[in-house]
């Protein structure tokens, strides 16, 4: 049993949609966790200033993550360590011992360092903490939440090891682990430590995300060893190429800091709505973009190496057609049923219904985006199988600088002119709520991201002019079909309200989910008369046996 348990995880997938579909299924198991998590915090403690502080003292260490920690990512690392180890395993190993020991002190540096700068950094960065009685605690959350980014990296820079032998399940079963363990912490460390507690979790979580591909590596013989006597040329190489995609990636998380930043000098509870919306509207985004566009990564690389442009697009196209067919009637459902997907998760103990409501118009404003989102990732890492790194790096950098921008500009507008604040308040039925200027964050990264999709695709078809017109077909039969299923929906959600009771969560849920399961058929009806290709290859690729698939690994992405 535990032999064929280990032959099941050691397994290798190919095929688009099969991968994809395989990605997606430990994708939505983590987040399933993810949710979980995140049901706990909103059960202890509400929309309310203590969360705040809590996912105020992520900011700094993602920051470190994001910065240094992904530029060791398996998307950077892997042909580099495929390259050395097929040629001679021990100048590979000694390229390995090279490449951890710059990395770990360079974090290593960098943390001991913002370890010391922390009480003076946090009141600049957030303004809004800066005479909190509770900024003493923030402090030494955040102190303690920075030995995370130490671990994730190690996780990055082990995953590149796994990836390179295609142990995709090991890797896959990272974010499992790093959920069950802020998960522990809230519910068991919080208790007794408190707030340290929690960050404490955290940190615990990251060492599992860690600990749990370590056996495969020293049994590979690649345990990295610390040598002070590092091959700086090599190094500067890795970084150069690692620079750009690094920033590219990360840009959109980038901004999300400038975000929170904002929304520390907003009202109590405005951190933590932000947090839950853009936590929620991350499950499609994972599921649908980060699965197919990962799929197609190894393929786009191999079909542009060859120099068969022609497959190139065609892969590109399926790939796109396939994000839009599922991305868009989700964004349809979380868009109509949004008070019953919140209510549900995160309903009940200390999460009230104005918490439920202003994070469902938050999510709706965030859903928005989930199709450009997904496309995204996608174009990304079409340039980068070409080895094109310039284009999205620039068109990422100034989205992301545009949306920190918006971010100001509508708090502000919103702020200086009632008519406008009226009009957002009497769309999302916020009116009666405090703290409703929290809707200008995900407004302005929605439409950011936006912008970022149209440049994106923009000049994809600049240089491939075939590629739109297949997609746009796409693109208006589900945005057809999604619109009939949420208006179908949207009618039954009446109908349902008189069978259960909605105020409770049970109720709420059963209420979204019976309306949301009729709009879905309706919507598959309709893709039926339309003759939908992509409904056509999904029963198509259901109908195999997915599980024999072999599995692509994963392009390494962030938490």
């Amino acid at each position: 049993m535990v032999k064929r348990l280990l032959q099941f995880f050691n397994r290798e997938v190919s095929g688009l949609h099969e991968a994809a579909y395989l990605l997606g299924f430990f994708a939505f198991m983590s987040q399933l966790l993810a949710l979980v998590r995140d049901k706990l915090l909103a059960y202890s403690f509400g929309a309310g200033h203590v969360l705040d502080i809590y996912y105020a003292s992520f900011r700094i260490p993602d920051l470190i993550f994001v910065s240094i920690a992904s530029m060791v990512s398996a998307s950077v690392l892997v042909p580099f360590f495929i390259e050395k180890i097929d040629k001679d395993f021990a100048v590979g190993k000694k390229f390995i011992d090279h490449v951890f020991s710059a990395f770990f002190f360079a974090i290593l540096a960098v943390s001991a360092v913002v370890f010391v700068l922390v009480p003076y950094i946090l009141p600049v960065i957030l303004p809004g903490f800066a005479n909190d009685p509770y900024l003493p605690e923030l402090i030494t959350m955040t102190r303690i939440i920075l030995l995370s980014p130490i671990f994730l990296g190690l996780s990055n820079f082990f995953s590149s090891v796994t990836q390179m032998y295609n142990r995709f399940f090991i890797y896959a079963l990272s974010p499992l682990f790093y959920n069950l363990g802020i998960i522990v912490g809230v519910a068991f460390l919080y208790p007794v430590w408190g707030l340290s507690g929690l960050a404490a979790g955290v940190v615990f979580a990251a060492f599992l995300h860690f600990f749990i591909q370590f056996p495969f590596v020293m049994e590979k013989k690649l345990v990295p060893r610390l040598t002070f006597r590092i091959d700086w040329l090599s190094i500067k190489h890795v970084v150069l190429l690692s620079l750009p995609r690094t920033i590219t990636l990360s840009s959109n998380q980038i901004s999300t800091f400038f975000l929170v930043a904002l929304a520390s000098l907003m009202t109590s509870g405005s951190i933590s709505v932000f947090s839950f919306s853009l936590n929620i509207q991350s499950v499609p985004l994972t599921i649908i973009g980060v699965s197919y566009s990962s799929a197609a990564f190894p393929t786009l690389a191999r079909l542009f190496t060859k120099g068969d442009m022609k497959k190139f697009v065609e892969q590109m196209i399926v790939s796109a057609r396939h994000i839009i067919f599922w991305a868009t009637p989700l964004m349809v459902l979380f868009i109509v049923l949004r008070a019953q997907i919140v209510r549900t998760i995160l309903g009940s103990g200390e999460f009230s219904w104005s918490d439920t409501r202003l994070t469902a118009a938050a999510l709706a404003l965030f859903i928005v985006s989930v199709i450009g989102q997904s496309l995204v990732l996608l174009f990304v890492r079409a340039y980068y199988s070409q080895g094109n790194t310039r284009k999205p790096l620039v068109i990422n950098i100034l989205s992301s600088a545009l949306i920190v921008v918006l971010g100001y500009v509508f708090m502000k507008v919103f702020m200086l002119y009632p008519l406008f604040r009226y009009f957002i308040e009497a769309l999302f039925k916020v009116e009666d709520l405090a703290g409703s200027i929290v809707l200008m964050l995900p407004l302005a990264y929605s439409l950011g991201v936006l912008v970022n999709t149209f440049f994106h695709w923009a000049m994809f078809h600049q240089d491939h002019p075939s590629f739109s017109k297949s997609v746009f077909g796409t693109l208006f039969q589900s945005m057809g079909a999604s619109i009939i299923m949420g208006y179908v929906a949207y009618l039954f959600l009446d109908v349902f309200d008189e069978i259960f009771n909605i105020n409770t969560v049970i109720g709420i849920f059963m209420q979204g989910f019976c309306a949301g399961v009729i709009g879905i058929v309706a919507g598959v009806l309709v893709l039926k008369l339309l003759k939908s290709e992509e409904l056509k290859e999904v029963e198509k690729t259901l109908h195999a046996k997915i599980w024999k698939a072999k599995v692509v690994a994963p392009d390494q992405g962030t938490l």
